[in-house]
């Protein structure tokens, strides 16, 4: 069975950085393409970052520079470092794993950007 734990989640100041980390139990990490997720309230989720399991990650204009996306094959980890976070930023971030056309989803974890 396929389970997803984010962490790392929590309260940051405007132009501060935060660390999230998914760890992922079950046999599909080393071949899924990890995603993150994020979703505020009253808005639809959006894709926020996806590393595939060659290495390859890719980021909406929104956060491009300022989050990184990295995974551990040995420790079945998947990372995401924001930087520079804004208020807007704030939302439920969801850790998504992509294998053979089935999707795994995390619990999530709140990210809340303010002063």
């Amino acid at each position: 069975q396929v389970q997803l734990a984010e962490s790392g989640g929590g309260l940051v100041q405007p132009g501060g950085s935060l660390r999230l980390s998914c760890a992922v139990s079950g046999s599909i990490f080393s071949t899924a393409t990890m995603n993150w997720y994020r979703q505020a309230p009253g808005k639809e989720r959006e894709l926020v970052a996806t590393i595939t399991f060659g290495g390859s990650t890719n980021y909406p204009d929104s956060v491009k520079g300022r989050f990184t996306i990295s995974r551990d094959n040995a420790k079945n980890t998947v990372s995401l470092q924001m930087n520079s976070l804004k208020p807007e930023d704030t939302a439920v971030y969801y850790c998504n794993a992509l294998r053979l056309g089935y999707r795994y989803w995390g619990q999530g974890t709140q990210v809340t950007v303010s002063s």
